[in-house]
């Protein structure tokens, strides 16, 4: 709702504002676009503005409340973070190389831009040092700060510069690349002013402040709101950002994003930008997930996550309806690792995940985060869903390992027995190179089809049809047979792919 302007005008300069109307129409637009632009741009402590007086004076504006308090009180904490990071031939180039084999952290930054490394060029062949700016902030008086991984990466030198110009070496006291998050120290014989985190989350349309370091430029502050939660931008299976149009650029990486009670709610890490500057779509890492992963780098230098040991996407509602689910919720498993927690306890592909230790699992994200902060070695109860019955199944969580899953490669492309109700041509695998000799192998897609729409490709292994086992085209259409007499609208397969596996429910009223 707009708020309504009062306005006070007497009654004795009617007739003469009519006789000068047609004269000053000009101005009078005018002056209303300007009035326009100073209710837009008012701040959080708005106040309607008040018009006094007649036409023949000015108009007089009271002031407007902002943000100045606010910035005044945090920025002393805010500090820009100057790195010295010594490149050879392998991490030479572009400034994308500097991540060195992380393929995910590379993918990331190209298509969300690298708010943090402003300024990096080609360099020559050889060792060389380059230069790398950031953001970040005090969170206790001793000097410990947080910043973001990417910005202290591959550091041999890392230097903060405080509000009040001071230059202080910083040592790295720990990182955690799969939230992108560093910890670090200023060792000083003073107390340094700091900021402390928010308690609860920030809802969206609420006020926010960054204060960072964009292209050098020390102490900036911008404006504007949360305008998202919970978003997930491809950098990992912990994705939980906090999307914000108040400007982030390059050099914000590391610093703080404040509500208007001064406590941080984010630390922006990433920005979406075609062009490399802001377009009014920053994200941050939310002030819980900062607070649980630093306890732990302060602690322990590094973060150690529990692990059950499963590959889990999340529940669609087409694959609930296959499953009989009446709500989409909870992970479905696409396989257990062999020697994992999961497969020891009995945890089998196609089972559903729906809660840990009683809290109720959204989807596979939610169970990897409700997973990955609990402590290696500690106890959980997981309810599965199996074949339309609830389990509960007990096992020890172990530390995640840091070895990449292998992917498979099958680009086959063979003839084989056409699946019209699903616009798919199948062959065995067992006579198809390199397949594996399990499944199905799709030698054909049909671009119209059903199996098209949901990403099935030329070369994917169908694994599983309905939660069994499938050899050959008949038992395909069997599987697809029983789940139309049971009244299904959609059948549930697992795929194989180069990514993995996965399930995909294709729906059956497409047939």
């Amino acid at each position: 709702m707009k708020p309504k302007i009062p306005t006070k005008i007497t009654e004795d300069i009617l007739p003469k504002t009519r006789r000068i109307l047609a004269k000053r129409r000009l101005v009078l637009l005018a002056s209303a676009a300007a009035i326009g632009v100073a209710v837009m741009l008012a701040g959080p402590g708005y106040r309607p503005i008040a018009f006094e007086g007649t036409a023949a004076h000015a108009i007089e504006v009271q002031p407007q409340a902002g943000f100045a308090d606010l910035i005044e009180k945090v920025k002393p904490a805010v500090i820009s973070v100057r790195v010295k990071i010594e490149q050879d031939d392998k991490t030479v180039g572009s400034g994308m190389e500097q991540f060195g084999d992380n393929d995910s952290l590379q993918r990331f930054f190209r298509e969300f831009g690298m708010p943090g490394f402003p300024g990096l060029r080609q360099m020559p062949h050889g060792r060389q040092m380059i230069t790398g700016l950031g953001s970040g902030f005090f969170i206790s008086a001793d000097g410990y700060a947080v910043t973001n991984f990417h910005v202290v990466d591959h550091a041999k030198t890392v230097q903060v510069k405080t509000d009040d110009g001071k230059t202080y070496t910083a040592k790295v006291v720990g990182t955690d690349q799969k939230t992108d998050l560093a910890l670090i120290k200023v060792d000083a014989e003073k107390n340094f002013p700091f900021v402390t985190f928010a308690d609860k989350p920030p809802r969206v349309g609420d006020w926010v402040v960054a204060v960072g370091n964009p292209f050098g430029l020390t102490g900036t502050a911008t404006a504007g709101i949360v305008s998202a939660r919970g978003r997930d931008i491809g950098s990992g299976p912990y994705d939980d950002f906090i999307q914000i149009d108040a400007p982030i650029n390059k050099g914000n990486s590391g610093g703080p994003a404040f509500n208007t009670e001064g406590q941080v709610i984010a630390v922006n890490t990433a920005i979406y930008s075609p062009s490399g500057g802001s377009v009014g779509i920053g994200f941050g890492i939310p002030a819980d997930t900062v607070k649980t992963v630093v306890a732990k780098l302060k602690e322990h230098g590094y973060v150690a996550r529990g692990w059950i040991g499963v590959k889990v996407q999340a529940v669609s509602a087409e694959m609930a309806d296959s499953l009989g689910m009446k709500n989409a919720e909870g992970a479905i498993v696409d396989e257990a690792q062999d020697g994992g927690p999961a497969a020891k306890a009995g945890i089998q592909t196609g089972d559903v995940i729906t809660a840990v230790n009683g809290d109720a699992v959204k989807d596979s994200r939610d169970l990897a985060k409700k997973i990955g902060a609990m402590t290696p070695g500690a106890k959980v109860t997981l309810s599965v869903r199996r074949n339309g019955e609830q389990k509960t199944i007990a096992l020890t969580l172990r530390q995640m390992p840091n070895d990449k899953q292998a992917k498979a490669d099958d680009n086959s492309d063979t003839s084989g027995h056409d699946v019209p109700h699903l616009g798919l041509t199948l062959a065995p695998a067992d006579q198809v190179a390199g397949a594996g000799g399990k499944g199905l192998v799709i030698t054909g897609v049909d671009p119209d089809s059903a199996a098209a729409e949901h990403g099935l490709q030329t070369g994917d292994v169908i694994l599983d049809v309905a939660g069994k086992s499938v050899s050959n085209v008949g038992q395909v259409r069997h599987a697809l047979t029983q789940a139309k007499d049971q009244g299904r609208t959609s059948v549930l397969m697992r795929v194989q792919s180069g990514n993995g596996t996965r399930f995909v429910a294709l729906p059956l009223g497409h047939a």
